[in-house]
């Protein structure tokens, strides 16, 4: 049996005995180690972004495959960069074991399935240009092991985000990434301390190739789908403060070009 760190004891005793102020402070003080362990992988980080704009201006796809939280997350991520930074929708795909009904109710046993996450690439007509990044607090969930494992044998760059130190999947990717976060507040939750060292990692590459790719003009969103009054409003502040205009033609020529970046572009010609 491998020796996992997310699966070793709590460092805290009879937290039902614990106050609701003391359970939140030893949360907290677990939470505050987290990003000096993401800060250790910077380097690794930075070569798997590179890697992932790279394969995005040939015309790749990111793909990120996993199962329960971790599954969850790159789900999140990947769902989050069309709007926010108009990434076409099938640019980047999140993969679950047991299919979007996993998103919302847990599907017994399907991260036990070594085959079924290299079927679910296949779905996608996975190829050379793409890339996958597993994601696995253990670092050896099968189902997203065998997805990586048969990416590779077939020519597709890999890398992962996981929590234990030698790991099958750490050892059977290209670029692997581990942040070890160590034993949960929880014994073995690893919704907490390694989801969130997860969360950070994939905020940090989804970012940095976003940015790389040209989707952010300063430090605005000027690909943002305006999706609703919330980013609408955000919009014409932006064009506003750009063009140094008035709120009333900001609106206006928001809504005949439909997006930040079209209204700058059609006023420096």
């Amino acid at each position: 049996m491998e020796n996992r760190t997310t699966e070793q004891e709590s460092n805290h005793k009879d937290l039902e005995k614990m106050s609701t102020e003391e359970i939140l402070l030893n949360i907290n003080k677990e939470d505050a180690t987290i990003a000096k362990n993401v800060y250790k992988n910077i380097g690794k980080i930075s070569l798997l972004c590179d890697l992932i704009v790279e394969k995005m201006k040939l015309g790749g796809r990111l793909f990120y495959i996993g199962a329960g939280t971790s599954g969850r997350l790159g789900i999140v991520d990947a769902s989050e960069l069309p709007p926010t930074f108009g990434l076409e929708f099938d640019r980047a795909i999140g993969i679950i074991a047991g299919g979007d009904r996993a998103i919302r109710k847990a599907v017994e046993f399907a991260e036990d399935d070594v085959e079924q996450g290299w079927k679910d690439l296949l779905h996608f007509s996975i190829n050379k240009k793409d890339i996958v990044i597993g994601i696995a607090a253990s670092g050896s969930t099968p189902y997203v092991l065998g997805g990586l494992i048969k990416s590779k044998q077939n020519g597709i760059s890999t890398g992962c985000i996981v929590c234990n130190t030698e790991s099958r999947i750490a050892e059977a990717v290209d670029f692997p990434i581990e942040i070890i976060t160590g034993p949960e507040f929880v014994t073995g939750s690893t919704r907490m301390k390694a989801g969130t060292a997860q969360k950070l990692v994939l905020n940090m590459i989804s970012t940095t190739v976003m940015i790389k790719l040209g989707k952010i003009k300063g430090n605005k969103m000027v690909d943002m789908q305006l999706s609703n009054n919330k980013l609408v409003d955000r919009g014409v502040k932006m064009v506003m403060k750009e063009l140094n205009l008035e709120e009333e033609e900001a609106d206006l020529l928001l809504k005949k070009y439909g997006n930040v970046r079209d209204v700058l572009n059609s006023q420096q010609k």
